[in-house]
């Protein structure tokens, strides 16, 4: 799909629309407004093969919406550039825009994810050898697997939407899975939720 908006000034998928973020919140008699309109800023990684946007973040649950304390914390994570694949307690709202031809990062994360397919074709790639093929508005529930995603255009970038949520340890015949990270250790500002494998400078 050919880019029918403009890309934000960061943006590295270059058949893909721009992104804008509405926050919405209250005036103080009650009624609805936006509080912020925000275009995307986005990071790269492995090579500028994948593009991360992080839409928005919570830190607690159930969240703290009085006073727009969320919005003060999400602002304050993101300028610390501290931020990991999951957020430990909360959850991370992220857009990742994956390059035509590139290979998935097979990787694992302590959370439940809710992956949907916003543009193009991409196979969900598991451990065992499975491979699933997602298109448009096809959505992944992935429950601490290790995984990885592939774009199988080799001409158009596709762009998936994740909300990750942290999650119990998954303990699976008495071993405990954990994060797996070890296969982006090439990935420059990758910041492990366990803090091993810690990349400073992360804004993913």
């Amino acid at each position: 799909m050919a880019a029918t908006r403009p890309q934000n000034e960061s943006q590295i998928s270059t058949n893909l629309p721009g992104l804008t973020h509405h926050i919405t919140g209250h005036s103080p008699s009650g009624s609805a407004i936006v509080e912020s309109t925000r275009p995307a800023h986005w990071s790269t990684l492995l090579d500028n093969t994948l593009g991360f946007n992080v839409v928005y973040t919570t830190s607690e649950f159930p969240v703290s919406l009085n006073n727009n304390a969320d919005i003060k914390t999400h602002d304050e994570i993101l300028a610390k550039g501290q931020l990991g694949l999951v957020n430990p307690n909360g959850t991370i709202a992220r857009m990742v825009d994956f390059a035509p031809g590139s290979e998935p990062l097979v990787h694992r994360t302590q959370s439940l994810d809710y992956g949907i397919v916003i543009e193009g074709e991409v196979e969900m790639v598991l451990d065992d050898g499975v491979v699933k093929t997602m298109r448009r508005g096809d959505v992944a529930v992935q429950r601490g697997t290790n995984h990885g995603w592939r774009n199988t255009s080799e001409t158009e970038w596709a762009r998936m939407f994740f909300v990750l949520q942290d999650c119990q340890k998954v303990t699976i015949g008495g071993k405990e899975l954990g994060e797996d990270v070890s296969n982006a250790a090439s990935g420059e500002g990758l910041v492990s939720e366990s803090g091993s494998g810690r990349y400073e400078g992360s804004k993913i």
